[in-house]
């Protein structure tokens, strides 16, 4: 008798508003103090400028995000769109690379939230906190997609407060007798460096990472032919709205600036702005922010693992199964929060590379599936849609890939190790999915997959 399992399937809950929490807890608006002393050195001081400049390019992206998202609304991000636009087997090659930016984030949230744990409390080792935390992502991605969805939305407004408060004390030291007049700080802000400001737009696009893995989650929304775009758009722009104010407020407060450690400016910053006071409030949201945006990070890479289980790029057995109470990709949790570890051993620094690598292949090709779909595929060239489809996608792949060769040689070689490991995985997997079956074991792999 043939055993054929009933499908266990997403739980469509996600509202709009959900949808957005997440994307910008992945994102992190505190992101703009921990990145903040290297841009205002690259950028020479001009960090508005480049801010602007970061955010026109990144929007770029998103509307490719967003028109994509409107013609395959499913889950995996980049690696549905270009599979579907380009060929599966550039789809398998994207999605390879885009898990680094997926699997990595969480170890780079399990590795700051253990470090800075540590400096607070010396007597713990970093790995005590590493550990505790990965086996806390995985409980809570387990039970649930809206428990998630709830612990980001508190965590986001208060990060946002805190950028309010910030931004009240900014205003003080503005208003307060002899502070530099706007009239004063104003020609500065425009900035007429080209390099400077390109230099520093660079830096400050990664501020923006994460507004494309809320498409990882149209499978638990909502209405998500309507509802991903419009978050990603909101996402997009709240976060620039952010930036550039608090970068135009900073600038009216203190219009040149030296840092002890470019690395820590962010802490000096607050310090000079608020005091001592101020500064432990920071360090509370700061935390508070590394833990939503691991969370998020797994339920992210688990995702986009179940889908390309699902559809048996990756075994189908452990990544293509969902839990029968939860309605959650267990063993993709299990397998994310075990790569988290990875924080026990690797550097920050090797681990942001992972993650930028992947972000930007995935900008990159998302753009490019752009003009496959709808310019050339779909024929949609009326001048609007020429501007839209194609003069647009094409600014945006080349802006990001100029990106991508601002990595290093390091970043480029692991990305390019990891890229021969997919194929040579993709190569072996084929082979083995073609091999010739006997009855016996033709029904029991019909048992198996239903």
């Amino acid at each position: 008798m043939l055993i054929v399992e009933e499908k266990v399937t997403f739980k469509r809950t996600l509202t709009l508003f959900q949808v957005v929490a997440l994307g910008l807890a992945w994102m992190s608006p505190m992101i703009y103090f921990t990145v903040y002393g290297i841009a205002y050195e690259s950028s020479h001081g001009l960090m508005t400028s480049s801010y602007i400049v970061a955010a026109a390019a990144i929007l770029i992206t998103a509307l490719s995000y967003i028109a994509m998202s409107r013609a395959f609304p499913s889950s995996a991000s980049a690696y549905t769109y270009v599979k579907k636009a380009i060929h599966p087997y550039a789809g398998f090659l994207v999605g390879w690379v885009v898990l680094l930016e997926y699997i990595f984030s969480p170890v780079i949230s399990c590795l700051t939230f253990g470090l800075y744990m540590h400096a607070q409390f010396p007597e713990i080792p970093a790995s005590v906190w590493i550990v505790s935390l990965s086996v806390i992502f995985a409980a809570l991605n387990i039970v649930g997609i809206r428990f998630s969805a709830g612990l980001s939305k508190i965590f986001v407004i208060a990060q946002i407060a805190f950028v309010g408060l910030f931004c009240l004390f900014l205003l003080k030291a503005i208003l307060a007798p002899g502070g530099v007049s706007a009239a004063q700080a104003l020609p500065v802000l425009p900035g007429w460096s080209v390099s400077a400001v390109l230099a520093g737009a660079s830096l400050v696009c990664f501020s923006f990472l994460g507004f494309d893995t809320v498409t990882t989650l149209a499978d638990e929304t909502i209405d998500a032919r309507r509802t991903i775009p419009k978050a990603i758009l909101w996402i997009v722009l709240i976060a620039s709205a952010l930036y550039i104010l608090i970068s135009i407020l900073t600038k009216l407060a203190f219009p040149v600036l030296s840092f002890a450690n470019a690395d820590s400016a962010g802490y000096e910053l607050v310090k000079l702005a608020g005091g001592a006071g101020l500064q432990a409030i920071f360090m509370t949201v700061l935390l508070l922010s590394v833990f939503t945006q691991g969370v998020i990070a797994v339920t992210s890479a688990s995702r986009l693992l179940h889908v390309m289980g699902s559809d048996s790029t990756l075994p189908k057995r452990i990544f293509g199964r969902l839990h029968p109470r939860f309605k959650t990709p267990v063993n993709s949790i299990i397998v994310v929060c075990a790569i988290s570890l990875l924080a026990l051993c690797l550097s920050l620094e090797t681990s942001i590379k992972f993650v930028s690598l992947g972000a930007l292949t995935a900008f990159v090709f998302v753009n490019a599936s752009v003009v496959a779909q709808l310019f050339m595929k779909e024929r949609r060239r009326s001048p609007k849609e020429t501007c839209t489809y194609l003069v647009l996608p094409l600014i945006g792949a080349g802006f990001t890939l100029w990106l991508l060769t601002l990595l290093d040689k390091t970043a480029l070689t692991m990305g390019l190790i990891w890229l021969l490991s997919g194929i040579a995985y993709r190569f072996f997997r084929s082979s083995t999915l073609r091999a010739p079956l006997t009855q016996k074991r033709r029904f029991d792999w019909l048992r198996r997959e239903g």
